[in-house]
């Protein structure tokens, strides 16, 4: 489900705004009881700016892409990821088994749904949908849950924003070839430290 962009301005900054960051993150958590268009407005607006995420975190690997954790609910109830997808770099087909949003911050995503056919096999849901800088998407089991994901431009990096309805790096999940065959695997994540979020000095 695509929600309208409101916008894009700002560039990455050398001095990143991690505040947009945290207070993302408590708005987000105060609202985990609201509709998830209501969460995914959240991430919306901070995906608007391109001035708060950390160079290490969206450093791209030229073999594959990237999942760098931002921040876990203490509870496991959400995680913040930022995805950093090389030049031509694409995931194979998957699903995530919790909800999730997915926000453009730099570049463009190809993003291709997939539903089951009457033999099990996997079928294009629907035409494939591109999304831009400020742009959010929503996914889940009940609205469609099966996907491949792929940077639009063959010449430059892009970075997205993904927040899960759980901790995504420990999530047993699955990919799958096009007759539907799946093959399971935990992601985990690209980074060993986290931003720190809670300094305000």
């Amino acid at each position: 489900m695509h929600v309208p962009t409101s916008g894009k301005t700002g560039l990455p900054a050398a001095d990143p705004d991690l505040g947009r960051l945290r207070d993302f993150v408590r708005a987000f958590a105060a609202g985990l009881d609201e509709p998830i268009e209501a969460r995914a407005r959240l991430l919306r607006d901070l995906v608007a700016r391109d001035d708060w995420l950390p160079a290490e975190y969206a450093e791209p690997d030229p073999a594959r892409y990237r999942q760098y954790l931002l921040h876990c609910d203490s509870a496991g109830r959400f995680s913040v990821v930022s995805f950093v997808w090389g030049p031509g770099q694409r995931t194979p087909i998957h699903d995530h088994r919790v909800w999730g949003l997915v926000g453009v911050l730099r570049g463009a995503e190809i993003v291709q749904p997939y539903r089951r056919g009457p033999d099990g096999s996997l079928l294009p849901a629907s035409a494939a949908q591109r999304l831009e800088a400020g742009e959010v998407d929503i996914f889940g089991p009940d609205i469609g849950d099966i996907h491949s994901v792929a940077n639009a431009h063959a010449d430059r990096v892009s970075v997205s924003i993904h927040v899960y309805g759980a901790n995504i790096g420990a999530v047993e999940r699955a990919t799958y070839d096009e007759a539907g065959r799946e093959k399971r695997f935990v992601s985990g994540y690209a980074n060993r430290s986290l931003p720190n979020l809670w300094d305000r000095s």
